[in-house]
């Protein structure tokens, strides 16, 4: 079984050795590398020429700028030999079995199409504990049936890939989750690989995660994705202003009720970062908390104001093959 990891990069001069480094260390060593640059304007495609020199065999290094992650990872895919692909990102850490976990499936028959691998957050401040735990699924949320990877660690057969057309590449958000999508339609058969584990360090402040989710939001609007979920969180910040109305203007009860629909609105973080709480120290639980709604705002506002931009981009200018997929 030959194996191929790919990775797309953009200016991560900093994280890049330390991937490299990881897939080094890995138990069950990749038979190839290949990393597409998508255009740094750092020292992220000297170091990955460097690296690739001195390691010939093992490393392809590619330069595409102006390439999207979609086209990144199909440029990836074309270049590589395996017939199975393992994708991960830039600035994740890898456990070192990470490999031989996600290609391990592999070998069981009947054999899977797609092994999803698994990703937790890799916090180093109060803001992205708070963050990574409420945001990243806990592995007790996962249903291995219906789990859609991230690429950030997945595997997948060469053929599969091939199949379904590759990843998007009219779409730079979200892309992998209409890969996946487009991969169930056919028929693929998946399996799980819950030990197989990917470190990811959450955005590093406020701006960036909004930044972050107003991506997502926008590649929702512009794959059609989760219209209801986006149209129930319109309506739900669209009653705030007439609840605090009521409060003011009419019967102070009504701030109750608005209380309610906001602990409502926090009910699934905190039972995400509950649990991560009971080993943190008195301080860190309380800053974690006390980030907790903000992060919570910033990331509805920015699916707020996402989510129409790519509404509009899918109306004025989707290519023809955007309108035979399915909506969700």
């Amino acid at each position: 079984m030959f194996v191929s990891v790919i990775a797309t990069v953009l200016n991560e001069e900093a994280t890049i050795d330390a991937l490299l480094d990881s897939l080094q260390r890995q138990t069950r060593a990749p038979d190839q590398v290949v990393i597409v640059d998508g255009g740094s304007n750092d020292g992220t495609l000297d170091k990955l020429y460097a690296r690739a020199e001195r390691a010939r065999s093992w490393l392809t290094a590619l330069s595409l700028p102006g390439s999207n992650i979609s086209q990144g990872r199909n440029a990836a895919i074309a270049a590589a030999h395996g017939d199975i692909i393992v994708s991960t990102d830039a600035g994740v850490r890898l456990e070192d079995d990470w490999l031989e976990q996600i290609t391990e499936p592999f070998t069981a028959r009947p054999r899977p199409d797609v092994v999803s691998g698994f990703f937790v957050p890799d916090p180093q401040t109060p803001f992205e504990f708070a963050l990574g735990h409420m945001t990243l699924p806990r592995l007790d949320e996962i249903d291995p049936a219906r789990f859609d990877p991230s690429s950030r660690s997945v595997a997948f057969t060469r053929k599969a890939w091939a199949s379904v057309g590759g990843y998007p590449e009219w779409l730079d958000y979200c892309e992998d989750l209409l890969f996946d999508f487009a991969l169930r339609d056919a028929g693929y058969r998946f399996a799980f690989a819950p030990n197989a584990v990917v470190h990811f360090r959450p955005r590093t402040s406020l701006t960036s995660f909004f930044k972050q989710y107003y991506r997502y939001a926008r590649g929702d609007g512009k794959a059609d994705f989760w219209r209801y979920r986006h149209a129930i969180r319109y309506a739900t910040y669209a009653c705030v202003p007439v609840l605090v109305a009521l409060a003011i203007a009419h019967h102070p009860a009504w701030w109750i009720v608005l209380g309610a629909g906001m602990l409502a609105i926090l009910r699934r973080p905190l039972r995400r970062l509950g649990p991560a709480l009971r080993d943190a120290s008195l301080w860190e639980a309380t800053r974690a908390m006390l980030w907790m709604p903000l992060i919570q705002f910033a990331g509805d506002m920015a699916k707020i104001t996402g989510y129409p931009v790519g509404v509009w981009w899918r109306w004025h200018h989707a290519p023809a093959e955007v309108w035979s997929k399915r909506a969700f």
